[in-house]
């Protein structure tokens, strides 16, 4: 497998076997046959996850691994060519469907090693008959170009010869010829093609020929080929339904000339594997139908021996309700795949895992090879990142760019400029990062609802900081887009994936040169949080005060709760308050005071001297709280790495304080062991007892 993909194993291994080369029954990037999995029907094996995880990255893998030793065609649902018809061209005989099927199939056609070029003659005719219907504005240059595209499918011999487009040329003049100069031309059009494909000698004209008798089975047809293309073409034009039941039977025909190219020993002797179509963005109308109508043939019978890779964003698709569902890893050795009764158990849906810490600390470490790499920097990235393919790719690439030019934090790398491509300026890689996580429409949007932690506090936001006919409405469409489009739900946020909240905080902040709206935003929720709201709305808001620089009132109520709350809820708390984001802008007006993270100051003592605790409070208690705080700030920040000095004293506080408490001394020990280590290995920090495998009991309830 090419080394530039880490984490899929499970579908590109060689020896033993992957998922691939089990369905193709070749080796990726070699013409080395391996056994088929399944002999017989095929699952149609759809790669699901939400952006970022490298599904697009996989299917052109394997168009890469395969392109040259047997047929391949990988297209894009979301592609412009599949979302209107051409300039000139009637809607009313053109699909996104239809448009797909030409782009497979001219792929699908170049010759391979030690096979030629396919040919698509059923698929030609039915293509002709469906752009006939859009012929009768008598514009013949069009209509040359498009006959020409369409006709080309049906070559199996050299392009370069020159008989291939004499041919053509000779066909596309019938056709025209075929035209008078008023009436419908779907049927004149028709019998020409036929005409052309059964004039001639050999083999080539006995197989257009037969090809060309394919549609006599045409439902309604009566046995006439020509009366079939004339009904295809009818139910093309009429839409909904019945254009849907025409585009199956393209699908069909498709398949069917696959299978003639493969069939009798001498064709087989030829062509190692299988055939294999590749579609990314399977949601979108142009994936959808093909996949549909695959599903729906084989389950009615109707064979084939294609090899079917699609990508789907997101975990579910109604098209696939009832389909076999797997994680990568455990396809790696046999799918256990067995279809059903409905077409949609024809498909084995596999999620894709993100990548482990082991497969970033390789992708930083290739990018950065031979530059002074931070020794945390892979661990940060990845507890940033959450294995996401995409993000751990492109802070991989700032860091080559930017880690020679003074970047030291993976904030810096965020902010700092990255070209992604040679001739391209570059550009702050979160954008970068944003625009292929969040495209489309919203995402100013759904940047200032990132600081929400639920529905409720979202509306708050929208009322107070977004355009009134957005409102409620507006935010349960971007709720239900979240979880359409794969990202994960997390109690207590209201975009629940950390990493992208993470660069959509980012977004916010930098949104505007005095960091109005990152102010706007964590004031209305600290309002919406008020101190008339119950007891668990205090974290939220103080939360928000510190995302504003205001550590006094967390430190005083982490400082006055500790010694009667629940000491497991206390250390939840303090995470959760401390999970506040740091940017730098901690004034009245917005301006960074020296650009310079004070937080580690705080934590190791250095300004304790400044301090004057409040009167009547324990000022041991009151200082050792507030370096815990500012402690666990820094360290659970995801966009900074951790500071090894910071990480003993917060070992070194929860130790004294596991003295103030006997009751919850366990759970302060425990804590005071497991979050420095997971500081430094880049894990969230875990809350003793809630993995429930000590049995250490709080005791002070």
């Amino acid at each position: 497998m090419h080394r530039g993909l880490h984490g899929r194993g499970a579908l590109f291994d060689g020896d033993p076997p992957g998922l691939a080369p089990r369905l193709i029954g070749l080796r990726p990037y070699q013409l080395r046959s391996s056994p088929y999995e399944h002999a017989g029907e095929l699952p149609f094996v759809v790669l699901a996850g939400g952006r970022g995880l490298g599904k697009s990255a996989a299917l052109r893998e394997l168009r890469d691994a395969y392109h040259g030793h047997t047929p391949v065609a990988l297209i894009d649902g979301e592609e412009q060519q599949f979302a209107a018809p051409p300039p000139e061209r009637p809607a009313e005989a053109w699909s996104p469907v239809g448009q797909a099927l030409t782009t497979v199939a001219e792929q699908l056609a170049e010759p391979v090693r030690g096979a030629g070029r396919i040919g698509f003659p059923r698929l030609a005719s039915g293509l002709l008959a469906v752009a006939a219907g859009g012929w009768s504005d008598r514009d013949v240059p069009r209509i040359r170009q498009e006959a020409e595209r369409i006709l080309l499918l049906n070559e199996t011999g050299s392009l370069l010869s020159g008989f291939a487009g004499r041919w053509v040329s000779k066909v596309v003049a019938k056709l025209i010829a075929s035209m008078s100069g008023t009436g419908p031309v779907v049927a004149p059009i028709i019998e020409a093609t036929l005409e052309a494909f059964a004039e001639g000698i050999g083999p080539a004209t006995r197989r257009l020929r037969r090809a060309a008798t394919w549609y006599r089975d045409y439902p309604n047809a009566g046995g006439n080929p020509k009366l079939g293309l004339i009904l295809l073409s009818r139910h093309f034009r009429a839409g909904g339904d019945s254009r849907t039941h025409a585009e199956r039977h393209l699908v069909r025909a498709l398949l069917a000339d696959l299978d003639d190219a493969y069939a009798g020993v001498m064709q087989r002797s030829h062509r190692l594997g299988r055939p294999v179509v590749l579609i990314d963005n399977v949601q979108r109308p142009a994936g959808l139908g093909v996949l549909e109508s695959v599903l729906r043939d084989r389950a009615d019978g109707i064979a084939d021996q294609v090899v079917f890779f699609a990508a789907l964003r997101g975990y579910a698709h109604a098209a696939l309700r009832n389909a076999g569902r797997r994680a990568l890893p455990e396809v790696a050795r046999g799918t256990g795949w067995e279809p059903g009764a409905s077409p949609s158990s024809r498909a084995l849906l596999v999620s894709l895992p993100p990548l482990t810490p082991d497969d970033t600390l390789h992708l930083v470490g290739a990018a950065s090879h031979g530059l002074d790499v931070p020794p945390h920097l892979p661990h940060a990235t990845h507890r940033l990142t959450g294995g996401s393919p995409l993000g751990i790719t492109l802070l991989a690439e700032s860091a080559r760019q930017n880690l020679p030019q003074g970047a030291v934090s993976l904030g810096e790398l965020l902010t700092a400029d990255v070209a992604t491509h040679e001739d391209h300026d570059g550009r702050p890689a979160y954008q970068e990062l944003l625009d292929r996580l969040v495209p489309g429409g919203r995402l100013d949007e759904l940047t200032v609802l990132a600081a929400a932690h639920d529905r409720d506090s979202a509306c708050a936001l929208a009322q107070a900081q977004l355009p009134e006919d957005f409102g409620t409405s507006g935010v349960l469409d971007l709720e239900e887009r979240l979880g359409a489009e794969g990202w994960v739900t997390a109690s207590g946020q209201f975009v629940g994936d950390p990493f992208l909240r993470a660069l959509l905080l980012l977004r916010l902040h930098h949104g505007d040169p005095d960091h109005e709206r990152w102010r706007a935003a964590h004031r209305t929720l600290i309002d919406h949080y008020g101190d008339e709201d119950p007891p668990d709305s205090a974290r939220y808001r103080l939360h928000h005060e510190l995302a504003l620089g205001k550590a006094d009132f967390a430190v005083a109520y982490l400082r006055d709760t500790f010694p009667r709350a629940d000491t497991r809820s206390w250390l939840a708390s303090l995470v959760f308050i401390a999970s506040a984001p740091y940017y730098h802008a901690h004034d009245p007006d917005g301006r960074d005071f020296d650009g310079h993270d004070h937080r580690s100051s705080v934590a190791l003592g250095h300004t304790d001297a400044d301090q004057q605790p409040p009167e009547s409070v324990n000022a041991v208690l009151h200082l050792r709280v507030r370096r815990l705080l500012h402690a666990v700030w820094q360290l659970t920040d995801p966009l900074v790495l951790p500071d090894p000095k910071v990480t003993e004293r917060l070992r070194f506080e929860l130790e004294q304080l596991s003295n103030l408490r006997p009751a919850g001394n366990a759970l302060l020990w425990r804590a005071s062991r497991d979050w420095p280590s997971d500081a430094l290995a880049g894990r969230p920090f875990r809350i003793p007892g809630d993995d429930h495998d000590s049995g250490d009991g709080d005791g002070d309830g």
